[in-house]
């Protein structure tokens, strides 16, 4: 009995490898690819292979390959097997998204709502998101949902996310509401982990969020590092200027009350039409502008200095930022300890949407592990 149990065991670890590698892989694969590459017996192969297969996990790539006699074929997962939602949740917006197996974005919606419309308001959107998209719910692994704020470590309160206003709330009625499987947390953790994610899981990396907060995450030997009490990453409350702009924390001379998307708003401009008013060379917006990238900067100096990594810019206002890349860059010359070209600063690949993609890459992520 327990040699039946081992061996059913290795098979399964087997046949998680060969998913597993399937899904990492870019190239032709074929089933003597997968037995080289794994270290595996062509008949543990095949017998693997036809099981993914038959759980519709995996099929021919429709790619062939010679191999002198007969053309091989390849192997590839079909990534439409399982489905996953993302939702990101803002002081006046949502923002939801289903992706595939390979956090590719099959729909996307973003629409005005209040967090105090409450659990259920946001469980009869995501119903109309899923119906409008005639999303299947037998493939549905889950809801990821990212919130702009600090988490209890089981992620069953919201204890302090203050551009939501909100304090020591508990989110039993947002579990209660949505009937999937539902994971709840911080919005810089979901975009850290999207980016994390399609860079083929960089191994160590600091994700840096501006939105209408500013926020961050720590990828450390291929997984987050949460910190203690699960609140790493907080770049966007770290003291740049002591005594300055107030922040919405309560404090002043924060990175966020800078650098966020708040700043503009706050000037009154939509980030669009205050750019357009940079580029016009309007002085007080070029005047704003300057500041932000300059405190920007400095809040990038210090998490370099710090950890010692590649530093990913994401959320919306990454989106608008490369023409001024350069510039941030030369900024970050003038002021860095070390000597270098600020090469370790980069783009996020997925600008505005890290975030939605990320909370449902925690589903995504999970199903893959567990092949």
């Amino acid at each position: 009995m327990a040699d039946g149990r081992r061996a059913g065991s290795e098979r399964a670890a087997a046949r998680g490898r060969i998913y597993r590698y399937l899904h990492r892989t870019q190239s032709f694969c074929g089933k003597q690819d997968l037995a080289r590459a794994l270290d595996l017996s062509m008949p543990t192969v095949y017998q693997n292979v036809n099981e993914l297969m038959e759980l519709g996990l995996i099929g021919y790539s429709g790619q062939y390959q010679s191999t002198g006699g007969r053309s091989a074929k390849g192997l590839a997962i079909l990534p439409g097997a399982r489905l996953t939602v993302g939702i990101s949740i803002m002081d006046d917006r949502l923002r939801l998204t289903v992706a595939d197996l390979q956090l590719k974005q099959l729909a996307y919606k973003r629409l005005p709502f209040r967090p105090e419309a409450g659990a259920a308001a946001l469980a009869a959107e995501l119903e109309r998101f899923l119906d409008e998209n005639r999303v299947d719910r037998a493939r549905l692994l889950g809801v990821g949902i990212a919130v702009p704020g600090i988490l209890s470590p089981d992620s069953g309160k919201l204890l302090y996310a203050p551009t939501l206003r909100i304090q020591d709330a508990s989110l039993d009625a947002l579990y209660r509401a949505i009937p999937y499987p539902v994971h709840v947390d911080n919005d810089a953790n979901c975009g850290g982990r999207a980016e994390w994610f399609i860079r083929e899981h960089q191994h160590n990396m600091a994700y840096l969020s501006l939105e209408g907060g500013v926020g961050g995450a720590i990828f450390i030997g291929d997984s987050l590092y949460a910190g203690v009490t699960q609140r790493s990453g907080e770049f966007g409350h770290m003291c740049i200027e002591p005594g300055g702009l107030p922040c919405s924390c309560g404090r002043r001379g924060c990175l966020e009350a800078y650098c966020s998307v708040r700043r503009i708003h706050d000037a009154g401009f939509t980030v669009e039409a205050f750019l357009e008013r940079v580029r016009a060379h309007d002085p007080a917006c070029e005047i704003l502008w300057s500041d932000m990238l300059r405190h920007l900067a400095v809040g990038i100096n210090n998490i370099h200095a710090a950890l010692d990594c590649n530093v990913i810019l994401g959320g919306f206002l990454s989106g608008h930022i490369e023409p001024w890349l350069p510039l941030l860059k030369s900024y970050l010359a003038d002021g860095s300890f070390f000597s270098g070209d600020a090469g370790y600063l980069q783009l996020s690949t997925l600008r505005s949407h890290s975030s939605v993609l990320g909370a449902a890459c925690h589903f995504v992520q999970e199903f893959i592990d567990g092949v």
